[in-house]
């Protein structure tokens, strides 16, 4: 097998791993804390790591990591669907309801994913025009949190647990859509990898599990946390266009990871927190 595809395989199987513990912490700790754990940069690593190996060279990197905001961005609107739409699907079973709430979310994210490449290629290839953009973008993305959280909805500790097949189907779409991206980086269509590597298989699977096993207060509930929290993907990509290439993949993907943490993840957890007891009755 030549090292490409072992890169490609390797990328996609450390990511449907990672992905498995983002809705075990929601189960865990509730919507609110669980929201932002499970947002820190997880599948996000492996992308990188697969862009930084098969990308065709140093220019073609930097497109890709740092189209990742822009995707992530997507991602926040997406979430915000689940908060916004599910109360306007009027009456139907529990199946019919979350079917038509997935394809609608799911459909959206598509279309404007397929209208953002098509715009990132119009910008320039320069690596400070994509540096630019992807830090206007994680911006946005903090703003857009912020507000999104500003009332901090109620967002209990389930009390069932997901099932393993859930979980099962969570790796999958994660090691999916990793490995797809970490090709499309392979065969130099880098815009289109950085938004794939941010396909929301995370997010849609965790909206699907929380609403089945734990009912829609939680689902809710957790939506404005891991809109805020996905700063921190957000956050990695630019600090990996800077660190892997200086400080190669693996000590590069650990500054990069532990800057997004402690720049990103854990404020926004701090500034949550006293959010809510701020409305604590």
């Amino acid at each position: 097998m030549s090292s490409g595809y072992q890169t490609i395989l390797l990328s996609a199987g450390f990511a449907g791993a990672v992905a498995i513990g983002v809705t075990v912490a929601i189960e865990r700790w509730g919507g609110v804390v669980g929201g932002v754990i499970g947002t820190l940069p997880t599948t996000i690593v492996p992308a990188t790591l697969g862009f930084f190996a098969e990308a065709r060279d140093l220019d073609g990197f930097l497109r890709a990591v740092n189209t990742a905001p822009a995707a992530m961005l997507l991602n926040a609107l997406f979430l915000l669907l689940w908060r916004v739409v599910p109360a306007r699907l009027g009456r139907g079973s529990l199946g019919q309801r979350l079917a038509l709430m997935s394809a609608i979310s799911l459909g959206a994210w598509g279309v404007a994913a397929a209208a953002l490449v098509l715009v990132l290629r119009q910008l320039p290839r320069a690596a400070l025009a994509m540096r630019i953009f992807g830090a206007l973008t994680t911006g946005v993305i903090v703003v857009v949190g912020v507000a999104a959280c500003w009332r901090v909805r109620p967002a209990p500790r389930g009390t069932r647990r997901v099932t393993v097949t859930t979980l099962i189907l969570r790796a999958a779409l994660a090691a999916t859509s990793i490995g797809v991206a970490t090709a499309m980086a392979r065969s130099g269509i880098e815009i289109a990898a950085g938004m794939a590597s941010c396909f929301p298989a995370i997010f849609i699977t965790a909206m699907i599990a929380l609403w089945l096993a734990q009912g829609e207060a939680v689902q809710a509930g957790a939506v404005g946390p891991m809109m805020l929290g996905s700063s921190a993907v957000a956050g990695y990509a630019l600090l990996a266009s800077e660190t892997l290439p200086r400080l190669g993949p693996a000590l590069g993907s650990l500054v990069a990871w532990l800057g997004a943490a402690l720049l990103f993840s854990l404020p926004a957890r701090a500034w949550l927190l006293r959010r809510q007891a701020r409305q604590a009755p």
